[in-house]
């Protein structure tokens, strides 16, 4: 057995150091987390709120092979990652496997390599117990906000609903610039462009430098340009200069990910896992943007080797955000000679998106020459401008350009200018418009923005963005859509230059917003709830300031249980009074109206499974009737008569084979029905419209799906059948599946007895259970 014993927290990254530390080290896994608070009950003492642990069922084995590894050894070695989770860990091990001080050793590194990792062991330290204290302080946090609110969200509004520190907050985010959009009032100004024509017959675009409210002034300024003799009074040339973005920190690299390669937030992360376990990159959780002197010495000879001196330009950067840590580095690659690396498409992409960020904010800024034109009409006329951006010099450009958000405003500016032009050139006109243009509501939240803000506000770290924003999605508080690519009109005046000017209203779509973050009405109903009783724990300041609190406790300037005995005995009153609580109505509900039919009251509403419309209310002597809202239907918006056409369903569509068929709307949409037989609507359908042939086409298309599913059934034993599944024939037999041999030709020539044989025959196996699926790196908490 080896002497020393080194415990990481991912198998592929002990793979991957076993390839450098020699044979009296033996590596093993933790896969995560080893220990956790208990999974039934609230599991924090009341009084200390110390946390209650427990191992679960999954790790037990893991927890026993470590411990037996662990007592053969000399030595201990935590060597999981440098942040507080990792920390935790590292402390939760320390305690399972009854480690002494003696025995254990704690090393970090920020990179998978050999000089790292050696280095790392010949520094060890001791677990900080500051950090250790920093998560338990989070966990029990966070543990309080869902275990003493999601009950009140059960009771008010829905059951299985949840709160949490973080991803209340995001929502709220998304809720709010929702609703600003909703309220957003479009206001529309013309904007006034020409196109030139030089003595050589080159073409210059030029915009008026004044905007106009109203169409009507917007026609006197064409007006006033007819007969006008437009010439060049100015010409300037400003040499400008843009500046590389700095290596990614974890938020940025989300942010860019999304924008050029369209990942997801939790994708980034993975892929850049999968990359720092096989030590192609640093560490993957980091808001610094610190390199190494070594990176940026590769860096530079890279530059100079590749593209010459003049393109290289050594800088070092220090991160300014709040309890960032300059011992870390930024994410970048461990390697800077390595340009290419073999493995996945998208480790592929993101690698090189990585590789080339890092080494282009070691180079030379870009040298870009302005120039703006200013075309005079004469006293009182309309002056024009025009402008162009030439680069005399690429330098970072050459390697790597930032993306930007959907945010920014389109310029018709910065044409190029094609054309050899002196102060005093007269121009003429081929034509001049002013086009009505409108001011645009802010974008909409996507998963790179939404992190962009969070990280603005403080809220959150850099670990806690991609689980953040899936939760909120798998909580269907909020979903991806799309939105846009409405028409609307606009009125455009065009002058030509024979002094002839007309008007035309033209339309356009308004621009298409793809992969947006958009909030569920059970997502809004959430967020007002929590706005109205717990202001606290949805407050941008409040959840920002947690964040600084965990860091005071991580320098051991706090005590982390008088932090949240505050916290706790506020959030418990809150819970009691909102408990008590008599209201009228279930939260989120609106009436719409009366029945006319029924004179019942009609109301929508939150249900068990979503949105519903409801007649009638519990106090009446008659039962209250429900119907599903649709997609794209939505509580705040829907009218009475668009609630009382979902009770349209089911409607009876005839007879067909001397049975009725009809149409209704179930938990999982729309289907037809003959009998006991259902099938379901194809995406699009409408269940209002649907036709009796149509009905039937749906059926016979189920009925011979069905029929090729199961291919043979047995008269003599009704619960014996052959089955075509998804990975070929099997058997199913009272509850169990039996393959069937691979030398069988025809299954359904079998007879019923071989069937039974071939059962018996795997009856008698012991049944394998299904292998766990094993962790991937650490399991967040």
């Amino acid at each position: 057995m080896a002497k020393n014993l080194v415990i990481v927290e991912s198998p592929a990254k002990a793979k991957t150091l076993e390839k450098f530390l020699g044979e009296d080290f033996k590596v093993m896994s933790s896969y995560g987390h080893i220990r956790d608070l208990k999974s039934s009950g609230f599991s924090v003492d009341e009084e200390t709120f110390a946390p209650i642990y427990e191992i679960p069922e999954d790790k037990r084995k893991v927890v026993d092979d470590l411990r037996r590894a662990a007592k053969k050894a000399d030595t201990v070695w935590l060597a999981s990652d440098e942040d507080r989770e990792g920390e935790a860990i590292s402390w939760h091990l320390a305690q399972v496997l009854s480690l002494s001080v003696e025995q254990t050793k704690r090393i970090v590194f920020h990179e998978i390599t050999k000089p790292a990792i050696l280095k790392a062991v010949e520094q060890p330290r001791h677990i900080d117990m500051g950090l250790v204290n920093a998560q338990q302080a989070r966990r029990v946090l966070d543990r309080i906000v869902g275990f003493k609110i999601s009950p009140v969200l059960w009771r008010r509004i829905q059951p299985h609903l949840s709160a949490g520190r973080v991803q209340s907050v995001a929502v709220r985010l998304i809720v709010e610039r929702e609703r600003e959009i909703a309220a957003f009032q479009k206001e529309g100004t013309f904007r006034v462009s020409a196109l030139f024509t030089t003595a050589d017959g080159a073409q210059l675009k030029a915009e008026c430098s004044q905007r106009f409210k109203t169409e009507d002034e917007a026609e006197a300024c064409l007006r006033a340009c007819s007969g006008r003799t437009f010439t060049i009074s100015d010409i300037q040339k400003k040499p400008l200069k843009r500046t590389p973005a700095p290596p990614f920190t974890t938020s940025t690299l989300q942010q860019e990910a999304a924008r050029k390669l369209g990942m997801s937030v939790a994708q980034t992360m993975s892929v850049a896992q999968r990359l720092y376990e096989a030590g192609i990159i640093t560490y993957m959780r980091t808001d610094s943007v610190n390199l190494s002197s070594l990176c940026i010495g590769d860096c530079k000879r890279q530059i100079t080797e590749q593209l010459g001196e003049q393109y290289s330009q050594v800088r070092q950067y220090h991160t300014k955000s709040l309890g960032a840590q300059e011992a870390h580095e930024a994410i970048r690659p461990t390697h800077m000679d390595t340009r290419q690396i073999s493995g996945r498409q998208d480790e592929k992409r993101l690698y090189d998106l990585i590789w080339k960020r890092t080494l282009a904010c070691q180079m030379a800024d870009a040298e870009i020459e302005k120039t703006i034109i200013r075309i005079d009409s004469g006293a009182d006329g309309a002056e024009f401008n025009a402008t162009a951006e030439v680069v005399t010099f690429d330098g970072f450009l050459r390697v790597y350009l930032e993306s930007r958000d959907d945010s920014a405003e389109p310029s018709e500016a910065d044409a190029p200018i094609d054309a050899t032009l002196a102060t005093g050139d007269v121009l003429t006109f081929s034509e001049i418009t002013a086009t009505e243009r409108f001011t645009r509501h802010a974008p909409r939240y996507n998963e790179a923005s939404l992190v962009h803000k969070l990280e603005e506000l403080g809220i959150g770290r850099p670990s806690t963005y991609a689980p953040t924003i899936s939760t909120i999605q798998q909580r269907k508080y909020v979903e991806k859509g799309e939105r846009g690519g409405e028409a609307y009109s606009y009125r455009q005046l065009r002058l030509s230059p024979d002094g002839s000017l007309t008007a035309e209203t033209l339309t356009e779509s308004t621009p298409l917003e793809r992969g947006k973050l958009l909030p569920t009405d059970i997502g809004v109903v959430v967020n007002d709830f929590l706005v109205d009783h717990f202001p606290d724990i949805v407050d941008y300041g409040f959840t920002a300031q947690a964040e600084k609190g965990f860091d005071e406790i991580a320098a051991g300037k706090e005590n982390w249980q008088a932090q949240i005995g505050d916290f706790y005995h506020t959030v418990v009153s809150r819970c009691e009074e909102t408990m008590e609580q008599q209201q009228a109505h279930k939260a989120g509900e609106r009436v719409l109206g009366t029945d006319p039919t029924s004179g019942r009251t009609v109301s929508v509403k939150i249900g068990r499974f979503g949105p519903v419309v409801q007649i009638g209310t519990a106090d009446d002597k008659e039962k209250p009737r429900f119907a599903s809202l649709h997609s794209g239907q939505s509580i705040y918006d829907i009218t009475l008569d668009e609630a009382l056409s979902l009770f349209a369903l089911p409607r009876s569509l005839g007879q067909w084979e001397e049975s009725d068929v009809s149409v209704g709307t179930g938990r999982f949409g729309p289907y037809v029905r003959q009998g006991s037989f259902y099938a379901s609507l194809p995406k699009g359908a409408d269940p209002y419209t649907i036709t009796l042939d149509e009905a039937i086409v749906l059926i016979q298309d189920k009925r011979a799906k069905e029929a090729a599913r199961h291919m043979k059934r047995f008269d003599e034993e009704p619960e014996l059948e052959i089955i075509n599944g998804r990975f070929g024939p099997y058997i199913s037999y009272k509850g169990g599946n039996y393959r069937l041999p691979k030398d069988i030709g025809d299954p359904t020539a079998l007879t019923l007895q071989q069937c039974l044989d071939i059962v018996a025959q795997q009856a008698d196996k012991p049944k394998r259970p299904a292998p766990k699926r094993a962790a991937r790196g650490r399991k967040k908490t």
